[in-house]
């Protein structure tokens, strides 16, 4: 099996952190919006926003955790056919997405704080309310979070066209690397 990245394609870690980042992005992206339109007497006014904050600080350990990977086991090269402005283009897109999920940790987190309480994960442990403001500051993380939220979609959406594009107009590996699929490697 092969765990890390290679110079040709990526490892089964690395797959496997993009896809479950990219699922929990659009899982957690749904559950807000869902949760915002519930009415204080909904069963699930309460529960939706926990388990909103708890999934969100699992992506966020995640996340770190990609980062980390990142410098352990680096990408693969970006393919010989690839034009300087695709190169340029999908290095600030990558660095955009990660900005934008880290952006979103910090607004929730501050969001979730704002009244001086902890966050509950899950119920196991409580991450510390290090800084609150309750008078504008979960209005303010909440507009920031509502619009880095619609801005990561957005641009997710726009790197799943970009990776569509390569695959069925460029014909090249882009699509099938980031899927796993080693038949053009000869394996």
């Amino acid at each position: 099996m092969l765990w890390k990245n290679t110079s040709t394609q990526f490892g089964h870690i690395s797959i496997l952190i993009h896809w479950l980042v990219a699922l929990s992005v659009y899982g957690m992206f749904a559950l807000g919006l869902w949760m915002v339109s519930l009415n204080y007497y909904d069963a699930w006014y309460h529960k939706a926003p926990e388990i909103h904050k708890s999934i969100g600080f699992v992506l966020f350990l995640l996340m770190i955790f990609r980062v980390l990977w990142r410098f352990i086991s680096p990408p693969p090269k970006a393919l010989d056919s690839y034009s300087n402005l695709v190169k340029i283009s999908s290095t600030l897109v990558k660095i955009s997405l990660y900005l934008l999920l880290f952006g979103i940790f910090l607004s929730g987190y501050l969001i979730s704080t704002a009244d001086g309480q902890p966050i509950s994960i899950f119920g196991y442990f409580e991450i510390p309310a290090i800084w609150s403001d309750e008078g504008i500051q979960a209005d303010s993380a909440g507009v920031v979070h509502l619009y880095l939220a619609w801005t990561l979609i957005i641009l997710s959406i726009l790197h799943a066209i970009a990776a569509l594009k390569h695959h069925f107009i460029d014909r090249d590996v882009t699509l099938k690397r980031i899927l796993g699929i080693r038949s053009w490697l000869g394996n």
